[in-house]
């Protein structure tokens, strides 16, 4: 049995999960911005609610508390290359990993990835902040699904 004794452990120990990936977008005044959510989840069925957890650090955060929403991008199997750019190890940054023409809105503003597994757009409800974590509680109003597609899931540190 192991023991969690820092970040790194409990990240690994999270690995044991198959998630499907998502990223996490909204639209503040500087323009779009997103990150590569590796904790976001229903919280109650009535209202609909989604809760995200978002790092102090994250660049995200700001535009979602600004603009007071938020939308869960579930991206599909042949889109690694997103979970890539939005996960820090890609090339672009910001507001450049935006690329016209893959992108739209729902109802909130918040950039919704065309051709998505699904999209969940959420209004913000309210922000709690917890060891240098921002949980983010959303309603959501409007979503999108394209049962056809494949989703890309993380597990054991790797996508599949």
């Amino acid at each position: 049995m192991d023991q969690i004794t820092d970040a790194k452990t409990f990240w690994r120990a999270l690995g044991s999960r198959a998630i499907g990936v998502a990223v996490v977008t909204a639209s503040g005044s500087s323009g779009p911005a997103g990150f590569l959510a590796l904790s976001a989840t229903h919280l109650t069925a009535n209202p609909p609610t989604m809760l995200v957890s978002i790092g102090q650090s994250t660049s995200a955060l700001a535009p979602i508390l600004e603009s007071k929403h938020f939308a869960i991008n579930y991206i599909g199997k042949s889109r690694e290359d997103l979970a890539k750019e939005f996960g820090g190890q890609g090339t672009r940054k910001g507001a450049d990993r935006f690329l016209p023409g893959e992108w739209n809105t729902l109802k909130t503003g918040a950039p919704a990835l065309i051709g998505a597994v699904g999209v969940l757009d959420c209004e913000l409800e309210e922000a709690i902040e917890r060891h240098g974590t921002t949980i983010a509680i959303g309603r959501i109003v409007a979503f999108t699904q394209a049962p056809d597609v494949q989703p890309l899931i993380s597990f054991a540190g790797k996508y599949i």
